[in-house]
């Protein structure tokens, strides 16, 4: 990787930006020339937009990053789940710097960077600081293959939710939240058997979630204690309850106080195997991707990024 040249000229500074123009039911497209022309008052700037799913992990893997000081994920979590997937196609050494432009409907890992969705100028200007710090990736092995993620992994309740709110983008940030109230009043559990760092149990839960980081769906605090670069990853687990019980907790996520409830169950691991049941559907980071059996592992400080 060349030295980071921030500074040292006004156009010396080589960005890969991949941009999803249909983040946030379309809406980025529109913000799209005002964060390049930002990026290209400090720095060259090459525009990838994204066609569709998937097609950000193709084009990162195929590109040739030698000649870039960093890659930028314009979008939301999807869109920063496959910009990191592509780039770790790449062998260690020819992996570039990550940085985040929030202008999707959800961004919950940008959250711990201090930026809300559409926040974009901020973000250029953490870019444009050129300050970095090295976080953990989570690596998830599945029977179907290898993916990685930086903000979070759920199983039950966090895939309900996640496709029901696919359908419900267009009325913007509250997508998710009225996506996962919907889905949590079925009251719908698994029994989970789970094993970490070796030590295995069974709890028949709602949802679990493995988190990098604090957020997910922008708003909530699922994992208030998590932090992304203490080689740990969170282990939040739901049991089944009323669903007047259920309606009392909801609120709580927002203020991470859900965790002081008795039906939440926290613990913290570096390694976590999803045992059973099996072919239960896996939301990495705002996607589907994978089924159980599963093995999680944390990767401490794997990744350089932007604005830490």
């Amino acid at each position: 990787m060349r030295p980071h040249p921030i500074g040292q000229g006004i156009h010396e500074l080589k960005l890969l930006l991949v941009f999803n123009p249909a983040a946030a039911a379309g809406r980025a497209a529109q913000l799209m020339p005002g964060v390049v022309s930002s990026l290209r008052a400090f720095a060259e700037v090459v525009v990838m937009e994204t066609r569709g799913a998937g097609d950000a992990v193709e084009r990162v893997a195929g590109t040739d990053l030698s000649g870039f000081d960093g890659i930028l994920a314009g979008g939301g979590d999807g869109t920063l789940f496959e910009v990191l997937n592509g780039l770790y196609r790449h062998d260690l050494p020819k992996r570039v710097p990550l940085g985040v432009i929030p202008v999707g409907t959800g961004n919950a890992f940008a959250r711990e960077l201090d930026l809300m969705p559409g926040d974009w100028k901020k973000a250029v200007e953490l870019v444009r600081g050129g300050r970095m710090q090295a976080v953990d990736v989570g690596r998830v092995t599945t029977p179907s293959g290898t993916y990685y993620f930086l903000n979070i992994v759920g199983a039950g309740l966090p895939v309900d939710a996640m496709k029901t709110a696919g359908r419900l983008k267009f009325i913007g940030n509250a997508a998710y939240t009225l996506a996962t109230l919907w889905q949590a009043m079925k009251l719908k559990s698994y029994p989970f058997h789970i094993e970490l760092d070796g030590n295995s149990f069974h709890q028949d839960s709602m949802f679990l979630e493995i988190s990098n980081t604090r957020f997910t769906g922008t708003s909530f605090l699922i994992a208030p204690d998590a932090v992304f670069d203490d080689g740990w990853l969170d282990v939040i687990l739901l049991r089944r309850l009323s669903r007047r019980r259920l309606l009392r907790l909801f609120p709580t996520i927002y203020s991470g106080r859900h965790v002081q409830y008795d039906e939440i169950r926290v613990m913290r691991a570096r390694e976590i195997r999803i045992l059973a049941p099996a072919n239960i559907a896996l939301a990495p980071d705002g996607e589907t991707r994978g089924h159980t059996p599963v093995t999680i592992t944390c990767i401490h400080r794997d990744l350089q990024i932007f604005g830490a």
